[in-house]
């Protein structure tokens, strides 16, 4: 994965940020668009989100006043897609990769828009890295926003900060031997001191040895992950932050590696044989740790000859997908993290990965602007070849009763193709600004997505199809 800094990023972002409309209309059709002068392009007078009912009427789903402007929505689209850069390692892949791919139609609807909200901020750190969106239900979605780990809850429109990345972070679990004792209050202050005491002078007092309790200053977020009650974020110089959505603070803190080239580039939760949580973080210090949450430590490392960007581990646990800055793909057995098959065909490096919850099937996601779709039984050629329309494919999903799956592009595009119809049949979400995150609810009934833009950022909600559509207004 590149090293580029976060404000060389913030020079990529400005290129194709909403609000550098302004000065393209005004040179090239002598009109501008309303836009802030704010740091996060916010006006609260104008802050309007989008409902289901409101798009159906007319309006944009990002609230743009297309019909104020010398400019089509279709137009400024045929310029976008002319001008967007997509970034390669490898150049020309995205030409390259473009005869095996294939065209799919794009007229299909699974899931309807059914809110934009503007008042919640998605945010990217590193350009490459897009999976800073999660949703545990069809209410509840937990996304990064500049310094903040947020939850914002579909249901009642409000958002609560978790944790406040900025700032000091650091694990609030201290032991596991201490005990109120209401009894003997004075007995109590003894305990706590020498409780108190040991954390710093015997590290196995701590409740989760390993654990750094000095904490994180500043900690700057490239990736997260949140499954059932659990969050992890990683940062880019290793960091990682556990924290039990069912508790108060932070359970855990570590750093994976103190290599220079240290940024945690994926965080992937699991339930282990045995039905412990645990969690895997991919690295670009070309390391995969597993983390056992259950005790509360470092349990696996599998080490590899360049940065790993992604890993996929399949519904029984046996295999592990990894990719990175390599075009092969690997296959390994989880266990031994010994190599099954080198996975040939794209031409660039990958950043995504995603089982299919069939077990046999599973998808990559590649900077030459494809998503390969693979079969354990044939492992020979991919089964398919999907292509994107202006970028690198960042981010792959599949629902969890495996019959949609949705790949991002780094902005304007999500695409979610028919797994049943052999990925022959998509429909294609089009939208300005850049794309966070993508993330299904558990139970299939809702899509979110995130979108960084300074002036029109925000998160999209997509709820599934369903034959009683009419009862969205009371949803």
């Amino acid at each position: 994965m590149s090293q580029l800094a976060h404000d060389d990023f913030e020079e990529m972002a400005d290129e194709y940020d909403m609000s550098d409309v302004d000065d393209d209309m005004e040179d090239e059709y002598g009109a501008r668009i309303i836009a802030s002068d704010s740091d996060d392009g916010e006006q609260p007078d104008r802050m309007t989100d989008t409902t289901a009912a409101e798009a159906r009427r007319g309006k944009d789903v990002q609230g743009i006043p297309w019909e104020r402007l010398s400019i089509t929505r279709e137009k400024y689209r045929q310029t976008r897609l002319q001008q967007y850069k997509n970034y390669e390692n490898v150049p020309n892949s995205g030409e390259e990769s473009l005869m095996e791919s294939k065209h799919i139609g794009k007229g299909a609807i699974y899931y309807d828009f059914h809110h934009n909200t503007r008042s919640v901020k998605s945010t990217i750190l590193h350009f490459q890295l897009r999976n800073l969106v999660w949703a545990t239900s069809k209410h509840d979605v937990y996304l990064m926003s500049h310094h903040s780990v947020l939850h914002w809850s579909a249901l009642t429109s409000e958002k609560k900060e978790l944790i406040d990345v900025q700032g000091h972070v650091a694990p609030s679990e201290v032991t596991e031997r201490y005990v109120y004792n209401l009894s003997f209050p004075f007995l109590n202050f003894i305990m706590l001191s020498f409780a108190v005491t040991n954390i710093f002078f015997c590290p196995n007092m701590q409740k989760h040895p390993g654990s750094l309790l000095e904490g994180f200053y500043q900690t700057q977020v490239s990736t997260l992950a949140v499954k059932d009650n659990l969050l992890v974020a990683g940062g880019f110089q290793g960091e990682i932050i556990c924290k039990f959505l069912d508790r108060e603070g932070i359970s855990y803190c570590c750093r994976t590696t103190f290599d220079e080239n240290a940024i945690t580039n994926a965080i992937e939760i699991y339930n282990g044989p045995s039905g412990g949580v645990h969690f895997m973080a991919s690295n670009n210090d070309s390391g995969v740790r597993v983390f056992d949450m259950e005790r509360f430590f470092l349990c696996k490392t599998f080490r590899f000859d360049w940065p790993v960007n992604h890993t996929a581990l399949s519904p029984d646990g046996k295999l592990l997908v990894v990719v990175g800055d390599n075009p092969e793909a690997l296959l390994l057995d989880s266990t031994s993290g010994k190599t099954i098959h080198e996975l040939k065909g794209h031409v660039d490096f990958s950043f995504a990965s995603a089982w299919n919850p069939d077990g046999f099937t599973f998808a990559t996601g590649n900077q030459d602007k494809t998503c390969r779709v693979w079969d354990t039984r044939n492992l020979s050629k991919s089964v398919t070849v999907l292509r994107g329309n202006l970028g690198a494919i960042r981010s792959v999903r599949f629902t969890s009763d495996g019959r949609y799956m949705a790949m991002a592009e780094p902005a304007d595009f999500v695409h979610i193709f028919d797994v049943a119809s052999g990925y022959n049949e998509r429909q294609e979400m089009d939208f300005f600004g850049e794309i966070s995150g993508i993330s299904f609810s558990p139970d299939t009934e809702a899509l979110f997505i995130g979108v960084w833009d300074r002036s029109y950022g925000s998160l999209l909600q997509y709820n599934r199809r369903r034959s009683y559509s009419y009862l969205d207004s009371l949803i």
